[in-house]
C-alpha cells in the first residue's frame, strides 16, 4: 500500500517563502502538487517526472514556485516564494505508477491528506 504524507504548511505572510516536503511510501513514479481553496476545486499547481528532468507548472506559479526531487527518489519539495493571499489553500500531493509527469489529477492514483498553506495580506 502506497502511502503519501504532506508537510511543511503553515502561516505566512505575502510575500514569504514556504518548502513543502512530500515522502512517499513504496513504488511510486511521478509526482505532483495539488491545491485546493475554500469554495473552489482542485487545481493543478506542479508535477515532476520520475527522472526529475521534466517538470511542469501552472501559470499562476510558474515563476513563483519550484518542483524538485530529493536524492532519495521518495521526497519531493514544492519551494515557494513570493507567496500570496490568493495561494492560501490546502496543498495535496499526489503520485502515480506512471513515469511522466501529468497536469490531470486522474493520473494520479494515491494522494495524500493535505497540508494547509494560508497567506496573510
Amino acid at each position: 500500500q502506497v502511502q503519501v504524507v504532506e508537510s511543511g504548511g503553515g502561516l505566512v505572510q505575502a510575500g514569504d517563502s514556504l518548502r513543502l516536503t512530500c515522502t512517499t511510501s513504496g513504488h511510486t513514479y511521478a509526482t505532483a502538487w495539488f491545491r485546493q481553496a475554500p469554495g473552489k476545486d482542485r487545481e493543478f499547481v506542479a508535477a515532476v517526472s520520475w527522472s526529475g528532468t521534466r517538470t511542469h507548472y501552472a501559470d499562476a506559479v510558474k515563476a513563483r514556485f519550484s518542483i524538485s526531487r530529493d536524492n532519495d527518489p521518495n521526497t519531493v519539495y514544492l519551494r515557494m516564494n513570493s507567496l500570496k493571499p490568493e495561494d492560501t489553500a490546502v496543498y495535496y500531493c499526489a503520485t502515480t505508477s506512471l513515469i511522466g509527469a501529468s497536469t490531470d489529477q486522474n493520473s494520479y492514483n494515491y494522494w495524500g491528506r493535505g497540508t494547509q498553506v494560508t497567506v496573510s495580506s
